[in-house]
């Protein structure tokens, strides 16, 4: 019997099945350093350790999508290491910040199956959870991928599919402990907008736009641990492309969007998200976001604000998110739904 890990297939999983992933990663500065070389980051919270600590965050944490990063690479070689698509998450939560010396730990729970109709496939939906050297939980989340089978004549499983919550409720959002806005440095964060300046429906087209290659996000997703054939392996996919990790379209759109939102500082919960279109080395990416609600929040001078964060293939300035027939517009890379901290 092989030694090496062909990882799961579809019909591998079962609902309540729980697995322990390897291997614990250990948070550093170097990884806050590397973080900031492949995006154009510049949060004043994650880049500063000065303002962290005005705003009652010391030790500075990293970047939300960082830690998500690194405990989302811990699932895949159990959980998406045969996966045709990452289809979306929901239910994120980020529990606490996570900062250098932290050691995260990501555990799976299956909560759901369903096979595809042409029996090639079917969609896997997990629940994971990472802790730190504590014990604590510092962020948890749903995912839903689709997995090839091993054997297209294997019997599909019952199908069970999950209910979700649309939304992370205002109320449940967490709070770092000791975060305080009261006396917040707009001039050293970049841009004056407060939770106040800001209007459901309005958009914000972030403007700048940022070429994809496959030396950077090959880098980003081994920093990772992520070992996705199709992110690395020409010979993984038909057309003989490396796949973009999702993640990194993500974090590329987040850091796109300090043009206009600076003053989100925080990732609190992410309610949403889909993957809409495959990204490639070589595509230009851009990102406009569209406020969904607003919140008050009990910590000192801090808002919340709900946010759709959009990445698109190319410049779009008219900012549509869908097409006449209701389906994500032709270019949609990415649509994001999440809550971010914001001073009041």
């Amino acid at each position: 019997m092989s030694k090496t890990n062909a990882g799961n297939f579809f019909e591998d999983f079962a609902v309540g099945q729980v697995i322990d992933h390897a291997t614990p990663r250990t948070i550093t500065e170097g990884d806050r350093a590397v973080y900031g070389a492949i995006y154009p980051t510049r949060f004043a919270v994650p880049s500063s350790a000065a303002f962290a600590a005005s705003v009652g965050l010391d030790p500075a944490p990293v970047e939300e999508l960082m830690a998500f990063h690194v405990a989302f690479g811990k699932t895949v070689p159990d959980v998406s290491l045969n996966a045709v698509a990452n289809l979306g998450y929901a239910e994120c939560r980020f529990r606490r910040p996570v900062v250098p010396g932290d050691t995260l730990r990501t555990s799976s729970e299956v909560i759901g199956l369903k096979q595809n109709s042409h029996g090639r496939t079917g969609v896997v939906y997990v629940r994971s959870t990472a802790t730190n050297q504590r014990g604590e939980i510092a962020l948890d989340w749903v995912r839903w991928v689709m997995v090839r089978k091993r054997d297209v004549e294997a019997a599909a499983p019952d199908a069970v599919v999950p209910t979700l919550a649309d939304v992370v409720s205002a109320e449940d959002l967490p709070i770092p402990s000791g975060l305080d806005f009261t006396d917040y440095d707009f001039a050293a964060a970049g841009e004056p907008h407060r939770f106040g300046d800001y209007a459901i429906g309005e958009k914000i087209d972030h403007v700048d736009g940022v070429t994809l290659t496959d030396p950077e996000h090959m880098m980003a997703t081994r920093l990772w641990q992520n070992t996705a054939k199709v992110h690395f392996n020409t010979e993984a996919r038909p057309d003989g492309t490396r796949l973009v990790y999702g993640g990194h379209v993500i974090s590329m759109a987040r850091a796109l969007s300090f043009n206009g939102l600076a003053n989100a500082q925080l990732i609190a919960a992410i309610n949403a998200g889909a993957h809409t279109a495959p990204a490639l080395a070589g595509d230009t990416i851009y990102a406009w976001s569209e406020v969904l609600d607003t919140a008050e929040t009990s910590a000192p001078g801090v808002g919340a604000l709900r946010l759709r964060l959009v990445a698109t293939k190319g410049r779009d300035e008219s900012m549509n998110l869908r097409d006449d027939a209701g389906k994500h517009a032709p270019g949609v890379l990415l649509d994001l739904d999440y809550w971010a901290l914001v001073p009041r």
